[in-house]
């Protein structure tokens, strides 16, 4: 029985939900990829190949890393909306839906984005 490595086990995840999860022009895919130091989101059109709108935790100056995630949501939203971004289907990249994942997350239903 072969070990995993937690980058495998993440890659694995990441696949599983990238089949069932694509973006369309009515609703783009809302990525995610964290860092050990950072968040980075990106509103992606699968069918075209093209990102929309993109932010990341590097442009908030000031708070704790929960707090800069919460508010890459907020800012990803307010991006979004500006370019008539409504609804949205969330790809949180393999990553467990807890802790950063669900500050963005939640950051960004404040935001007025709905998924």
């Amino acid at each position: 029985m072969k070990i995993n490595t937690k980058k495998e086990q993440r890659t694995r995840r990441q696949a599983r939900i990238r089949a069932k999860v694509s973006g369309t022009k009515d609703r783009p895919r809302l990525a995610v990829f964290k860092s050990n130091t950072n968040i980075y989101v990106q509103i992606i059109d699968d069918i075209k190949g093209q990102t929309l709108v993109s932010f990341s935790s590097k442009d908030i100056k000031k708070g704790k890393p929960l707090e800069k995630a919460k508010g890459v949501g907020v800012e990803i939203a307010k991006k979004a909306l500006a370019k008539k971004i409504t609804k949205i289907v969330f790809d949180r990249g393999g990553f467990m839906y807890t802790g950063h994942i669900k500050a963005l997350a939640d950051g960004a239903r404040e935001g007025g984005l709905k998924f």
